[in-house]
């Protein structure tokens, strides 16, 4: 590819498919500048280093990821948004998962603060349980459950870790109807049962 209409985008966008296709931890500019042709400096005229690379990779990434569980949830609450939001996050997790990986990267105070897709995530996580009568403190707690149960699936279905011959679908199924019920019981106040 020619070294003419390179970009910060192009390269961001090149990298985030890296990502997908090398894993988070083998995205070099080294690699990015590789796919292009181009020698590294060309790429470095673009990102000052590879730490500020993943970082633009999670930006982007996370604006994508939040795109793709906000059209889940449309119109949907409680057990509807669930799904949709869990459905469309294990699809995402498992479609790019070095996207999905960046986008669990600790950034920087100033890049987390102003990225909008990072801020979006948040708040569908939190409009998504608010559906079930959730407030604070304990939606934090519900959305920390919800977080790791699916990134955990997630991530050892990336991983082929659930090698057993039980089909992923219905072991899928099953999990969020589980988390589902946890959340239609879940204490209203620390200790006290709905």
């Amino acid at each position: 590819m020619p070294r003419q209409g390179l970009t910060t985008a192009r390269v961001v966008a090149a990298a985030a498919e890296l990502a997908d296709s090398l894993g988070l931890e083998r995205l070099t500019v080294a690699a990015v500048a590789r796919h292009f042709g181009v020698a590294d400096a060309s790429v470095y005229g673009h990102v000052r280093s590879r730490e500020a690379l993943l970082h633009q990779v999670a930006v982007r990434a996370a604006a994508t990821f939040a795109d793709r569980l906000g059209l889940a949830v449309a119109g949907c609450s409680g057990r509807q948004a669930l799904i949709g939001f869990a459905d469309a996050y294990r699809a995402f997790a498992v479609t790019h998962p070095g996207q999905y990986a960046a986008t669990q990267l600790q950034l920087p105070p100033d890049v987390g603060r102003n990225s909008a897709g990072h801020l979006r995530l948040i708040e569908l996580s939190y409009a998504t349980l608010r559906g079930y009568g959730l407030d604070e403190p304990v939606l934090t707690d519900a959305i920390r459950f919800v977080r790791s149960t699916l990134h955990g699936f997630a991530t050892l279905e990336t991983a082929e870790g659930l090698g057993h011959p039980r089909d992923l679908d219905a072991s899928w199924r099953c999990v969020i109807d589980a988390v589902h019920r946890a959340l239609d019981n879940w204490p209203t106040t620390e200790g006290e049962q709905r």
